[in-house]
């Protein structure tokens, strides 16, 4: 593990929480005076209407704390030399995040369609791989080493990656606190995983812990009841951080594979069923996993802590696991899943179409 981390480590994850903590009640105050609104309607939970753009206020705490570390490191050098970030991936994390928050805020205010949404989501994907992000080895389930991905197809892996991240993050964005606590949960895994031995990525942990902080502090206001949403600024940016993290370095695109099994498995398995009815894959339903678990009987909290429960143990489990390991547990997870969705299906009797 990467020795001398700690403290930088702390103070990052310390001054994002602050900045998020502090930020998000004015994020808040102005998404009431412009009236950006999350209106109740029949697959919400709200009953009254929510202010969302909460994401503007995470993404402000990211950058803000991010820009700091890349000071402190020109100042006193917390991070060897050899790890520094390029300056391409490091422009493509902070400013991407920025620029994702710009274009996710545009849907909070003018509520733009599926397609539009899908477009801008692809807009900082290729911004991301016109910098040079890109997928270049992946583990292999079949025989020991790596499946090396060159030009384009590493290239096309990782806008799919990017794409899928943010679309399971906005899939399971369905509760109070839910998918900020999840991706707070996938970032302090990726931190950890990042300082252990062989990865030993001080410089890409440290903004893991910094974007772990924003949420924590977001989360604040996002718990139930929540006075703010993270809306689709928030979802595009938590989800485009949570890529590039896992993308910066090796191993990592399995290990956030099982993390966030949940979200990745409930959004694979929501356009599979919505496909094969011929419905539009990003049209909403009350299908999700926490849907199902609410109508269980579960309350709007132990829906959230059960599921907090849930990625915490593939946390976990991504800890102890190495090499392929944790791809054949998400295989396992993914299975389990699958039918765990049928039999709550079964057990809450609803049919899959609604």
């Amino acid at each position: 593990m990467s020795e001398g981390i700690a403290l930088p480590a702390l103070a990052a994850f310390a001054t994002a929480a602050i900045l998020a903590l502090l930020l998000t009640p004015i994020v808040r105050r102005y998404a009431n005076r412009f009236e950006v609104l999350d209106q109740p309607e029949e697959r919400r939970v709200n009953t009254s209407p929510v202010p969302r753009g909460g994401g503007i206020a995470v993404a402000a705490a990211f950058v803000i704390t991010s820009l700091g570390l890349l000071a402190a490191d020109s100042l006193v050098g917390i991070w060897p030399v050899g790890d520094a970030p390029k300056a391409s991936e490091v422009v493509a994390l902070i400013g991407g995040a920025a620029l994702a928050a710009l274009i996710g805020s545009l849907d909070d205010w003018f509520d733009l369609r599926a397609r539009w949404q899908l477009a801008g989501q692809l807009v900082v994907a290729g911004v991301a791989v016109g910098l040079g992000i890109t997928v270049t080895l992946l583990a292999n389930p079949f025989e020991p080493g790596s499946i090396h991905l060159g030009g384009v197809f590493g290239a096309a892996f990782a806008v799919l990656w990017i794409l899928g991240m943010i679309n399971s993050i906005n899939f399971i964005d369905g509760l109070d606190g839910l998918s900020s606590g999840v991706a707070l949960i996938a970032a302090l895994t990726l931190g950890t995983i990042s300082l252990t031995s062989p990865i030993d990525q001080p410089a890409i942990a440290l903004f893991c812990f910094a974007m772990a902080g924003a949420l924590l502090g977001f989360l604040r206001w996002n718990l139930h009841p929540a006075s703010i949403f993270v809306g689709t600024s928030g979802v595009m940016v938590i989800g485009y951080i949570l890529a590039l993290l896992s993308i910066l370095g090796s191993a990592k695109v399995a290990v956030a594979l099982l993390v966030l099994g949940v979200p990745i498995i409930d959004t694979f398995w929501i356009i599979v069923r919505r496909l094969s009815r011929r419905r539009s894959p990003f049209s909403p339903d009350r299908g999700h996993i926490h849907h199902r678990l609410l109508d269980l009987g579960l309350s709007h909290a132990q829906t959230v802590l059960v599921i907090y429960a849930v990625c915490l143990a593939l946390a976990v489990l991504s800890l102890v696991l190495s090499g392929t390991g944790p791809l054949y547990a998400f295989l396992g997870v993914f299975v389990i899943f699958g039918l765990g969705l049928y039999l709550l299906s079964r057990a809450a009797g609803r049919d899959d179409a609604t």
